[in-house]
């Protein structure tokens, strides 16, 4: 259930509730287990709909192109989050937390997640929907040291003020931030937008801070930013098999605010660490050859959720419509987009409603072909009833089922 939220976020969590009350709905119908692309085409879904809406998000990670990045340790976020929350794809990960220190390449929302759920306290880890596997690995990790790192400087870190000031109130873990990196930013943000500027205040409040001035003094785990470090490469044990470290080049700036640029200074610098996990970004994927594809953006070409070019009426939404940024909010204002060009076409009659379209259910059934058994939503309702009953016994809010076929052979399948 939404993979990519934390755990420890069961607030965000609640948009579940308005996506239960649409599926719900007797004029709408839900078919799971089945891949555009593979067990129907968006071809045969333009002739059995009258409009189709793409929004599959970005289900691939950026790579980082450097050398070292396929050895033992290295982990993307994408399949490492998976792993903690339980996506089906991602639950052979076994991880390797046996080092002390963590290196996160990254500085959005989600470099934050993976770092406060590597120095999260165990206790408040069982209260949450992770994975018991998950739950187990961490349980028996040395790491106590995470380091977030970025190409750029502090005016122009992703993550946002409720994630980070969680991040420095996580019990048991002390906050390292240098205040080297903060001089002269107070000026450089008094006319930078309220939110950008409480982060910024924030974050040299929390570098400014005395050791001894908070509780977490004699913390036993740490985490930090590090600015302005580009990575190079991945460096290998002597035996050439897993990561020990990570050689960075030291960048400096051109340019201020978001469009700032990262360019490498000549110098270098390494970093000690056994778990390197890459966090810069999501990537959507093309669907199927039919429908237009931007690979450099990653994003189906559109025009207010209109997809450029493409075949019929086609619309595209979310991540896969502008790119893998921002939070729900973001994206549900964005499908309302979308669904205001679909309503406009319909009422200036671009859609051609004068053909009846049989939708897909209709015969020959298309979810039947090759064997593929659609899952309804009544079919999900008695799985995530039996997710939430196995995690009420172990005194958690679900306790997910990570093997799609012990799901199938749930509902009968």
């Amino acid at each position: 259930v939404l993979c990519g939220v934390a755990p420890d976020h069961p607030e965000v969590k609640n948009v579940i509730n308005t996506f239960t009350q649409t599926a719900r709905s007797e004029r709408c119908a839900y078919y799971g287990n089945v891949t555009v692309g593979r067990d129907v085409t968006v071809a045969e879904l333009r002739q059995a709909y009258h409009a189709v809406v793409l929004s599959y998000g970005a289900e691939d990670n950026r790579v980082l192109g450097i050398p070292g990045e396929n050895l033992s340790g290295v982990y993307s976020a994408r399949e490492f989050v998976g792993w903690y929350n339980g996506l089906p794809e991602n639950r052979d990960l076994k991880p390797d937390l046996s080092c002390e220190t963590a290196l996160v390449l990254g500085h959005g929302n989600v470099a934050l997640d993976i770092a406060r759920i590597l120095l999260s306290p165990l206790g408040l880890l069982r209260k949450t929907d992770i994975t018991d596997g998950s739950l187990a690995a961490l349980a028996c990790s040395k790491v106590k040291r995470v380091w977030l790192v970025g190409r750029r400087g502090p005016l122009q870190v992703a993550f946002t003020i409720k994630e980070l000031r969680e991040m420095i109130n996580l019990p048991g873990a002390r906050p390292v931030l240098n205040p080297a990196d903060f001089t002269g930013l107070e000026n450089a943000i008094k006319d930078a937008p309220r939110p950008r500027k409480r982060l910024t205040e924030l974050m040299i409040k929390t570098a400014l801070e005395k050791p001894g001035e908070k509780t977490q003094a004699a913390a036993p785990r740490e985490w930090g930013l590090k600015f302005q470090r580009s990575p190079q490469e991945v460096l290998p044990t002597a035996d050439g098999r897993r990561a020990r470290g990570v050689r960075m080049a030291l960048t400096r700036l051109e340019g201020s605010g978001d469009s700032a640029k990262a360019i490498p200074t000549g110098d270098v610098e390494e970093l000690e660490c056994g778990l390197v996990l890459s966090s810069i970004g999501y990537r959507s994927l093309p669907l199927d050859p039919a429908v237009p594809f931007d690979t450099q953006r990653g994003v189906v070409p559109n025009s207010s959720g209109r997809v450029a070019g493409g075949p019929g009426r086609l619309y595209c939404s979310g991540w896969v419509k502008r790119g893998p940024t921002g939070v729900i909010i973001t994206t549900m204002n964005d499908s309302f987009d979308t669904a205001q060009s679909v309503l406009e076409d319909l009422q200036a009659g671009v859609l051609d409603l004068s053909a009846s379209r049989e939708g897909f259910g209709a015969p020959p059934n298309r979810g039947q072909r090759e064997g593929v058994r659609p899952v309804s939503f009544s079919d999900w309702e008695k799985i995530d009833a039996a997710e939430v009953a196995r995690g009420k016994a172990a005194g958690k809010p679900r306790e997910k089922i990570v093997d799609p076929q012990e799901m199938l052979r749930l509902i009968g399948h």
